[in-house]
């Protein structure tokens, strides 16, 4: 079509000029179906071009439907080619527009040529329009007995696609069978490839209602087919390969000559180009060899050389994948990697993810022969312009000396770095000084003298300034200033936005106070009056602890405060044993990547029968659920989101709705003058110190039993459906949400989520659902009261580390509400002591 006289710009051919371009683009289509002219070919290729940019960008174009139909009588395979993408996209929302296409596309299937052939067929199973199922049936079983093997390739992938359409239409035409036939006689690699994928999938999802396909699918695992994929494993391309060695990998092998058999068979695959094959034969030669320890410690060996060439080749992006699958088998046995440790050097042109994973594995792989080559090419990083790595470096270095390489010399490398004068360089120093110092007290008067020169002014990350504050404390008595320093960080407390730096500071005044009492006296008075005032609860209710504290016994504070301390041995790993085999199970898959197991990123639909949603209070709950469930059954849901999230951190917690938050004492403090003295008299029961942190007094006496449960008795035969928990539980409002505190021993004995479960139902309270790992544990409790059959839901959230458990409660009757909670709550206080 002409463009207008007064264009300034000829129309882009994907950007109709008017309202009317589709309909002129009909007329043209109309005008050139069935032309046999000269020259018709290319002009038909031409507006198959703007009705393709068209479509792509979203233009309705399906009123030229027909007309495509009619000008795809044509032998020109382009045109046929882009015909069939503007029916494949049509088709699927028009059924009745796909109608019209069955009579050309069975025509193409016969066509004399093999490429028309296959993209006819492959076009037609593509269509998925339930209705026109019957259609395909016939040219499926004429493409799977076609002489080409192009045809047979598209027709092994389209029995799959028929199958996800129909699946009784699909069995009842035997095309299983006739995919397994292919895939033992075929002579083509690529039908065979496409027979074993198309079979796998149908038949894992065919085999929960068929006996029969369950057996069939058990014969991809036999001895013959197994041994026959493998010794066609070279005619096979590179995703084939892939595809017979993850089926090898679920073969169990009858002894170890089958093992070895099967790896001599594969050993040259680990030389091929394509990560993808190498990564595939490592994860069988891994799983292979499993049980036999000498040998699998030589498949390290072997793998190593095949894995650091892949790192060094490709992409950002593939080397990266690579290396987190080298990482994971660096963590696991570093020893084998120690001599390598040079392949993990930093290039200055690889992005931040590459170089962050090849720190962490220069971590991991330092031992007594190669730490100080290690440490001072990390030391490199640390004055690098890239900040990230600057900091990951300076971390990295800390690492290696709390695993106790040669620590003399990283400690002066360390308090070198406090002289660089660089922020970020500084604060990452002082956080890793602490740790040392916790694992290594005989260095203090080292880094003391160090530190002490440096200003908290020019800190400002709230992490750093927690560890200056912790060492001003722990190590008062050696330097000088060190009160004079919290005062001045006490005068700024308003300024201060982190708790955990006011959390520090209130126990470092404290130790300063403990060891210097004359001058800290006036800095603990300040430091505990603003901490009752702050609107933070945990920096309330410690100040508020420490304040009872102090006014009961004096000595006894010191005591609880600054007891006599053990050099950390072992600090904690960020990651359970248990999970790191999970994902080392998972390899070969974006879990090695991810470094997490599949289920903390899949769908919810994979997660098994319960899967929580990030909102707390919404339960979802699969259809595996019925109505006749047993109030005491559990499930152990693997799923991230039953943890508690990190982001539910000091900063978001705010008092309790139930009335209890903790108030400061209306006088203002008399700490100004508190004697330094022992109490040898205890107070008055009025100033017993509330259990703010989950934490009894600790007195000579045996501690006080729990309370007597309340008067409301509960049924003990309750039971609830988990369709009518999930019900109730999204209409009915939160009644209670409160923290209350656990004793230790049952924080002890919540090692797993079983034992909380047995004790609570032996209370006549069930659980129907539970999660989580330590130290975190998510549970949901229901329980019935007795005399009125009003039914309580609980949301109970434990937390070991801090002794305490979140719980919400909703009820039919929120008049009762309180007095379950207290019931609860003494059941909840008995755990762990008989």
């Amino acid at each position: 079509m002409a463009p207008p006289a007064n264009a300034q710009r000829s129309p882009s051919p994907s950007q109709p000029s008017g309202k009317g371009e589709v309909s002129d683009l009909k007329m043209q289509l109309r005008q050139l179906a069935g032309s046999r002219a000269p020259g018709a070919d290319d002009s038909k290729r031409e507006l198959f071009k703007k009705v393709i940019s068209y479509m792509t960008i979203g233009i309705d174009v399906s009123s030229v439907f027909s007309e495509m139909v009619m000008c795809s009588a044509t032998s020109d395979i382009v045109l046929k080619k882009m015909c069939y993408l503007y029916v494949g996209n049509y088709a699927k929302n028009n059924p009745d527009l796909a109608l019209l296409t069955i009579n050309f596309l069975q025509r193409d299937c016969k066509d004399e040529d093999p490429m028309i052939r296959g993209l006819a067929l492959r076009s037609l199973c593509s269509l998925r329009v339930a209705n026109l199922v019957e259609y395909l049936v016939g040219p499926l079983g004429s493409g799977l007995k076609d002489s080409n093997g192009y045809v047979r390739t598209v027709a092994a992938i389209g029995v799959l696609k028929l199958y996800h359409i129909s699946a009784s239409t699909c069995v009842d035409a035997d095309f299983p069978t006739l995919l397994k036939q292919l895939m033992l006689n075929d002579p083509d690699p690529q039908v065979v490839a496409n027979c074993l994928s198309a079979l796998q999938e149908i038949w894992s999802l065919e085999g929960s209602k068929s006996e029969e396909a369950s057996r069939d699918r058990e014969i991809l695992l036999s001895k013959p087919v197994i041994y026959f994929l493998l010794n066609r494993i070279k005619e096979f391309n590179e995703w084939a390969q892939c595809i017979v060695i993850e089926l090898v990998t679920k073969y169990v092998p009858s002894d170890s000559n089958e093992i070895f058999d099967m790896m001599n068979l594969l050993e040259d695959r680990l030389q091929h180009a394509n990560g993808a094959v190498v990564l595939a034969t490592i994860k069988l030669f891994l799983q292979l060899t499993l049980s036999m320890t000498d040998v699998h410690q030589q498949v390290y060996e072997r793998i190593k050389a095949p894995l650091l060439t892949l790192v060094s080749s490709g992409s950002p992006e593939q080397s990266y994948a690579v290396l987190s699958h080298l990482h994971l088998l660096v963590m696991r046995a570093p020893y084998v990697f120690s001599s390598d440790y040079k392949h993990f050097y930093c290039q200055y042109n690889e992005p931040f993810y590459v170089k962050k994973l090849k720190l962490e594995m220069l971590t991991a792989v330092a031992n007594e022969s190669n730490t100080y080559e290690i440490v001072t090419e990390l030391c490199e990083y640390a004055a690098n312009v890239d900040i990230p790595i600057a900091r990951e470096s300076i971390r990295a270095v800390g690492k290696i000396a709390l695993q106790q390489y040669d620590v003399n010399a990283i400690v002066d490398r360390l308090l070198q770095f406090l002289e660089m004068e660089k922020d970020h360089v500084t604060a990452e120093t002082l956080v890793l000084v602490k740790d040392l110092l916790r694992k290594y007290p005989q260095w203090s008067h080292d880094c003391i003298a160090v530190v002490g020169n440096i200003s908290s002014k020019n800190i400002q990350e709230p992490k750093a300034k927690a560890a200056l504050i912790w060492m001003l404390g722990e190590y008062a008595q050696d330097m000088q200033d060190a009160p004079y320093i919290l005062e001045s960080l006490i005068e700024n407390w308003e300024e201060e936005h982190s708790a955990e730096v006011r959390l520090h500071l209130l126990t470092a005044v404290m130790k300063c106070f403990l060891r210097r009492p004359p001058e800290t006296q006036m800095a603990l008075g300040a430091a505990l009056a603003a901490g009752i005032n702050d609107f933070h609860q945990d920096v309330h209710d410690r100040a508020l602890f420490y304040y009872r504290l102090l006014q009961y016994n004096v000595s006894l504070a010191e005591r609880v405060v600054n007891p006599p301390k053990q050099a950390v041995s072992v600090f904690a790993d960020t990651q359970s044993s248990e999970i790191k085999d999970r994902i080392f199970d998972e390899f070969n898959s974006l879990a090695v990547v991810y470094q997490k197991p599949s289920y903390m990123f899949t769908d919810k639909e994979h997660r098994g029968p319960f899967a929580f949603s990030e909102e707390l209070g919404n339960l979802s709950i699969g259809e595996e659920s019925n109505d006749n469930i047993a109030s005491a059954q559990t499930v152990e849901a693997n799923d991230k989101e039953l943890l508690l999230s990190t982001s539910e951190s000091e900063e978001t917690k705010g008092p309790s709705n139930n009335g209890s938050e903790y108030s400061a004492p209306q006088a203002q403090m008399d700490l100004v003058s508190l004697d330094y003295k022992t109490t040898t008299n205890a107070p008055s029961a009025s100033f017993a110190i509330d259990d703010l942190l989950g934490l009894g007094l600790p007195t000579e006496s045996t501690p006080a039993p729990p309370p007597p449960p309340p008067a409301l008795s509960l049924n003990p035969k309750a039971v609830l459906a988990a369709n009518v928990f999930q019900q109730k539980w999204r209409q009915l409002p939160i009644s209670i949400s409160q923290e209350i505190p656990m004793n230790p021993q049952g924080v002890a004995a919540l090692t797993t989520t079983q034992a909380l479960i047995r004790h609570m139902q032996a209370n006549s309270i069930n659980c129907i659902a539970s999660g989580g790992q330590a130290p975190n544990f998510k549970f949901f409790f229901f329980a019935q009261n007795a005399n009125d059959e009003c039914t309580y839901l609980v949301e109970c959230i434990t937390n070991s580390a801090s002794c305490k458990a979140q719980v919400k409660i909703k009820a039919d009757d929120q008049s009762t509400s309180q007095a379950f909670l207290e019931l609860f709550q003494s059941t909840l206080s008995k755990f762990g002591l008989s």
